[in-house]
């Protein structure tokens, strides 16, 4: 009896450590298949250069674009330069969008009632017309008191001058930075045409060219300040008005192209639609750039909440509205920063932070020192080419570093913005991640992408369950 007992306990124990045997085995396997399908994203590619990396260094403007501009500056001679343009900066920075006249209706409406309630309390007999005029004067002066007054701004050449030394390096090195990821995520594409609306000193034009070259064969840019165009001409001109350009087939436009059936292989509008005072002329404006779009939509505004939301409305109203009448029928997808089609988490979560990123560059030398500065800007990128096999491979899905990334020993810190629509915080280690994937998430920067393999969840399940 005893040894039938110790028969049957050997048996037992030989089958779990068969069972166990067999579940080390399965996970070795979906390791070492995790492992194929990272080295399948990296393409061959050192770990600090994997795909998903989009930033650049420390970007310098173009020589001539640089010696222009100190040229024409210098030729000027600004009062004050300095100072103005560290005041314009900041002015430009802190400017929001103007109230629409529908929630200035509401604030009025809901101040009335305040008012009326106060009243109410005071005096138990019925208000009068004497009362009720105090009432509106009341209301009047809060919403002068409390609504923001946006002021416009009118770019004649002393304008123009200031905004030079202010904007000219940072507009460049975050127009060039949403620029380089369409040059490295689709690198067989190769545009001929570029529309740049709300154009200003040409920053656009110097930054695309700087991308793909000679084979831009066309650029329109267009401005509703003819001042502004001047010093822009003068800037291809090496700071004069009759030598060669150094970028030629530049044309520059006060009005946008009247054809709806023009299109352009790149359209872009850099800190333009914040320069716009009403939603209905934002929205036409963002309807008449999709449809000048052959191929990439790119806005790029200030990283604030003002400029972040101004983006996400103009995603919505390409992704969502429909237009009267449609000449291309190909349909809006989100290349960047974006890698999901739903309600921007950033604007779910409280409080609310902007969704933006950083780019480092050298100032425009005012003085006989450069200075390292930050360009903090949000952008956006619509498509209308095909979606990237990456994104719809079945063993990963791509997510954005949205915040710094922090490097601790072991383990890299990284916040994602994930396919599914949703924030993840997110420990990357080699044990749960692999080595490809903790090299990748450690050599990479904000901004850049982390893919997302599916082979995790099942490891990650396996391990709570031992």
């Amino acid at each position: 009896m005893y040894l039938l007992r110790s028969r049957i306990t050997l048996n037992v124990k030989c089958s779990r450590c068969h069972a166990a045997l067999c579940l080390k085995e399965a996970q070795r396997c979906l390791s070492s298949a995790a492992l194929v399908e990272q080295a399948d994203f990296l393409k061959g590619a050192p770990h600090r250069k994997h795909p998903g990396v989009t930033n650049l260094k420390t970007v310098q403007l173009p020589e001539p674009l640089q010696v222009a501009a100190q040229s024409v500056l210098k030729r000027a001679e600004v009062k004050s330069l300095t100072e103005r343009a560290h005041k314009l900066s900041n002015f430009l920075w802190s400017r929001k969008r103007a109230i629409e006249a529908s929630q200035l209706r509401e604030k009025a409406i809901l101040l009335e009632k305040k008012f009326l309630e106060q009243e109410r309390d005071i005096h138990r007999d019925d208000i009068d017309h004497k009362i009720e005029a105090q009432i509106r004067k009341r209301v009047l002066s809060e919403l002068r008191r409390t609504t923001y007054h946006r002021t416009p701004l009118r770019y004649d050449e002393d304008l123009g001058l200031v905004y030079m030394a202010a904007r000219l390096a940072g507009g460049y090195a975050a127009v060039l930075r949403a620029l380089n990821e369409i040059k490295k995520r689709d690198p067989l594409f190769v545009p001929y045409s570029l529309l740049d609306f709300g154009s200003g000193l040409g920053t656009c034009t110097w930054a695309s060219h700087t991308l793909w070259g000679d084979s831009l064969k066309e650029y329109v840019c267009v401005d509703s300040s003819g001042d502004m165009n001047t010093l822009a001409e003068q800037l291809l001109r090496e700071g004069s008005e009759v030598g060669n350009p150094e970028i030629k087939q530049v044309y520059f436009r006060q009005f946008l192209p009247v054809s709806p059936k023009v299109q352009f292989d790149l359209v872009i509008a850099a800190y333009s639609l914040s320069e716009l005072a009403t939603l209905d002329q934002r929205m036409n404006v963002i309807f008449t750039l999709w449809r000048k779009t052959n191929s990439y939509l790119v806005l790029v505004e200030n990283g604030t909440k003002d400029g972040h939301q101004i983006l996400m409305e103009a995603r919505d109203i390409i992704l969502k509205r429909e237009e009267e009448i449609k000449h291309d029928f190909r349909r809006p997808s989100v290349f960047a920063p974006c890698t999901h089609e739903l309600h921007c988490p950033k604007l779910i979560k409280q409080p609310v932070v902007p969704c933006n990123f950083s780019q480092f560059y050298y100032s425009l030398p005012l003085s006989s020192r450069q200075e390292r500065q930050q360009e903090k800007f949000s952008y956006l990128i619509i498509s209308r080419s095909d979606e990237e096999k990456a994104q719809k491979t079945k063993h990963w899905d791509m997510a954005r570093l949205v915040t710094q990334v922090r490097r601790r020993p072991r383990h890299v810190q990284c916040q994602l913005c994930c396919a599914n629509g949703e924030l993840k915080q997110l420990a990357v280690t080699t044990r749960l991640h692999g080595k490809d994937m903790y090299r990748c998430a450690r050599s990479s920067d904000w901004g850049d992408l982390l893919p997302m393999f599916h082979a995790e969840d099942d490891d990650t399940k396996n391990d709570e369950t031992q």
